[in-house]
């Protein structure tokens, strides 16, 4: 198996990617960390499941619709690949923010990754998102 520091730096930067898109208020860039037929997965943080890009899409305008301000640090990440093509990892993140309407939302969690390489380089193939304090998501609907 061959894998480079530089591989694990492009995985690191496809987890920023998604969080720069979601914060710009930008879906597509958002999306464009994430492999064609990617799973994203919050229902533990009391959001939904999704599968492929058209429903994670969907999901990232109807948030960008929706909020107001956000942001969302990603750290701690750690990389194992797998083989030369496939990888998984985890980072934290914290964000915090508020929509049109006024409600307030925190989530401090852990993103559980798998990774995968594309022609267009390494992707988010999968991202399951667990709290790791209480959520505080009143009024956030999507």
């Amino acid at each position: 198996m061959t894998t480079t520091t530089q591989d694990e730096l492009d995985i690191v930067r496809a987890t920023h990617t998604y969080a720069l898109g979601l914060d710009r208020f930008e879906p597509e860039l958002a999306l464009s960390a994430f492999a064609a037929d990617a799973v994203w997965d919050a229902t533990a943080v009391g959001l939904e499941r999704y599968e492929g890009h058209e429903q994670i899409r969907a999901f990232f305008e109807n948030d960008a619709k929706a909020v107001a301000r956000q942001f969302h640090i990603l750290t701690n990440h750690i990389v194992a690949f797998d083989d030369a093509d496939h990888a998984r990892g985890t980072n934290y993140v914290f964000s915090e923010g508020e929509t049109r309407t006024g409600a307030k939302f925190k989530a401090i969690a852990l993103n559980e990754d798998t990774y995968v390489r594309t022609p267009e380089g390494w992707r988010i193939a999968s991202r399951v998102i667990s709290p790791l304090t209480t959520p505080e998501m009143e009024g956030f609907e999507v």
